[in-house]
């Protein structure tokens, strides 16, 4: 009698869906590392911009906003907090929102950063 073992029948079918799972996770790794990459560069940016804001001496409250090349939009809101409480002190408190957003790939990504600094009154 002539045929195929079960041996030789199984291998093949358990073989191609050992490689179509191996094939999946390598797609979903590189979606992430593509996905860490684009909020890597917003931490970078963000950074910056809020570097440069802080050490702006004569920072005072608005709103900032800025757009790059490659996408990503840049919002900061600079506005005076704990007011109540320094009313009698020769300082103001600023809080700092910085918002970094972009699309890729019709994905949405938005990063917050926010901080405070103390700056002197204006008289």
């Amino acid at each position: 009698m002539r045929g195929f073992t079960l041996l030789e029948v199984l291998c093949p079918g358990i073989m191609s869906i050992s490689l179509v799972a191996i094939f999946e996770l390598f797609s979903a790794n590189l979606r992430g590392i593509a996905k860490s990459d684009d909020y890597s560069y917003a931490v970078i940016m963000a950074e910056a911009k809020m570097r440069q804001i802080l050490d702006d001496d004569t920072l005072a409250e608005q709103t900032l906003t800025e757009s790059t090349e490659d996408g990503y939009r840049m919002n900061a809101v600079v506005s005076s907090t704990a007011s109540d409480r320094m009313e009698n002190l020769q300082i103001k408190l600023l809080e700092i929102n910085l918002t970094v957003s972009w699309i890729k790939d019709s994905k949405n990504g938005l990063l917050n950063l926010k901080t405070l600094k103390m700056v002197n009154k204006q008289l």
